[in-house]
């Protein structure tokens, strides 16, 4: 089988449609679309509901970063054809929630080096077009690639629950518009498509739980919203990030948060 790298699954920029995107993860009844002006059926709007907690004071983050002894961030601003803005409509001019709602994790599969290379890469296809919002480096630093106000591409054909957002008659649904994209960059033997490698360091799992707190305090994320790519993904072929230890991350998120005094933020267990 040839190697696919995770960002490689059918876009949310400009594929075709197939029948992945004409049903939901349930199995059950599709919701009722509306009908257009020019009689066209409409795919029906779709939406998180209000989590009900709210954010965190630039202050009380700003300390938050210090008590934690975060490092600045490695900028690697991908090239611009690599992401976008948040839509807040679709084609029909229906607004769209456009604020990050969810997190979710991936992994590189490929090298630190080699990911950034491609990201800062101008692909003028859309089909090309990659892109996450922060890279977590092997030792555990934060390497930002795509703003948090911005649109990346992480992933195409996906869905959290039922809520997905069809932004065009040419477009299947995705969740990047309501998405925050981190990713772990792979041990050296997870650089193909084997199920499992031989993991992620702890440097990485601790930074990772920072930044998720940080996200969630941001933009007022619960824990329940906190899933990965093989959760989102309706083309059946993403299974990122392989390997991952929940029973790792949850000790050095839960420290995280008593450190912060933002425990509000886990409303329970983090899983998919």
């Amino acid at each position: 089988m040839p190697l696919r790298f995770p960002w490689q699954s059918v876009s949310d920029q400009h594929p075709s449609i197939n029948g992945h995107a004409d049903s939901n993860d349930e199995g059950g009844p599709q919701p009722k679309s509306k009908i257009s002006k020019q009689g066209l059926s409409l795919p029906p709007l779709m939406e998180l509901a209000d989590a009900g907690v709210p954010p965190a004071t630039k202050q009380e983050i700003a300390s938050c970063v210090k008590t934690l002894g975060l490092t600045e961030e490695e900028d690697q601003t991908a090239d611009t054809t690599n992401f976008g803005d948040r839509k807040v409509v679709d084609t029909w001019k229906r607004p769209l929630q456009a604020e990050p709602l969810i997190i979710v994790l991936h992994e590189t599969v490929i090298s630190e080096k080699a990911t950034v290379a491609f990201f800062q890469t101008p692909h003028p296809n859309d089909a090309d077009q990659a892109s996450y919002h922060m890279l977590i480096a092997r030792d555990g630093t934060r390497v930002r690639i795509v703003p948090d106000e911005k649109r990346a591409y992480g992933a195409g054909m996906s869905a959290f629950g039922d809520v997905t957002q069809r932004t065009k008659p040419s477009s299947v649904g995705s969740v990047n518009n309501i998405a925050l994209h981190i990713s772990l960059v792979s041990p050296e033997d997870g650089r193909d498509d084997r199920s499992g490698h031989s993991g992620y360091t702890q440097a990485q799992y601790r930074t990772l739980a920072a930044q998720v707190l940080l996200w969630q305090a941001k933009f007022g994320i619960p824990l329940t919203r906190l899933t990965t790519h093989e959760a989102i993904d309706r083309s059946h072929s993403r299974y990122d990030p392989r390997s991952f230890r929940w029973d790792r991350f949850d000790p050095e998120y839960q420290a995280s948060a008593r450190l912060c005094g933002f425990e509000r933020f886990d409303n329970g267990q983090a899983g998919l």
